[in-house]
């Protein structure tokens, strides 16, 4: 679509002379974490956590998911980036990567500053799928994550040069759209998390509705991608996403039933 928000072509700066490019993608993904931040905060203040802590562990989360994500995507697609290391540089990350090493991050900010685990995890939660909503359309701004190809209306075609070559998108045919399908999911679990907020009997309960919610949506997605440089197993019939998908969906339907055993004050 559009990789590219800004081309400023050749500056120099300190002596050293280089191409500037604002990509799409980064302004979204830096957009969305702002925007899911400030959200953050201020349900965070709501109740009673101060904005500023808040604020700091977003901070953390971002370095953290970053490290993550790309790590996973090493992990995954190992023979490519043994070859080419510096393509992992442009190339985004895998969410569950990034989502586990900030979940990682976060339980030990919770524990330094004597923080209710799943209460914070609760006030988070919603903004989480908020940021994975809008960083996704930066995905599809860039091509990446793109679908398998398909003959319904709503397939989108690829036409930029610089797309292909920075993530492989194939060009000139029409594709699922698996970028604005998870988009529009996250969209809509960031809605009914807030609508859950108000209505929920235990610590704990809006991120694992998260976690399960976001595990189905994803489960069915990746049948729709058309990308393969993102692991596969079982003899490549499922990929690894897929698998994270089922554990995680276990152990959030494990969760959200052994945390309703114990009736707790509703905070967030």
């Amino acid at each position: 679509m559009y990789p590219k928000l800004f081309d400023f072509g050749e500056v120099s700066f300190l002596g050293i002379e280089f191409h500037a490019v604002l990509h799409t993608y980064g302004f979204l993904l830096a957009a969305g974490f702002l925007i899911a931040l400030n959200v953050a905060a201020r349900r965070g203040k709501k109740f009673g956590v101060d904005a500023n802590l808040t604020m700091d562990l977003g901070l953390w989360i971002l370095v953290s998911a970053l490290v993550g994500a790309k790590l996973l995507l090493l992990i995954v697609d190992w023979p490519h980036y043994r070859h080419d290391p510096l393509s992992l540089i442009r190339s985004g990350g895998v969410f569950y990567g990034g989502l586990g090493a900030a979940v990682i991050t976060s339980m030990w900010f919770f524990r330094k500053h004597k923080l209710s685990a799943w209460r914070m995890s609760d006030i988070l939660a919603p903004s989480v799928a908020l940021g994975h909503a809008i960083g996704r359309l930066g995905c599809f701004s860039a091509g990446c994550c793109y679908g398998k190809p398909t003959t319904m209306p709503w397939g989108v075609t690829f036409t930029k040069d610089y797309a292909h070559d920075i993530v492989g998108v194939p060009l000139g045919i029409a594709l699922h759209p698996t970028q604005l399908y998870e988009s529009f999911v996250e969209f809509a679990i960031f809605g009914f998390l807030i609508f859950l907020a108000g209505r929920k009997k235990f610590d704990g309960q809006i991120f694992w509705s998260y976690v399960a919610l976001y595990s189905m949506a994803r489960f069915v997605i990746e049948f729709f991608r058309g990308d393969l440089a993102r692991g596969f197993v079982l003899g490549g019939t499922v990929s690894t996403s897929q698998i994270i998908a089922v554990v995680l969906l276990s152990f959030s339907v494990f969760a959200l039933s052994t945390l309703r055993r114990f009736p707790q004050k509703r905070t967030a």
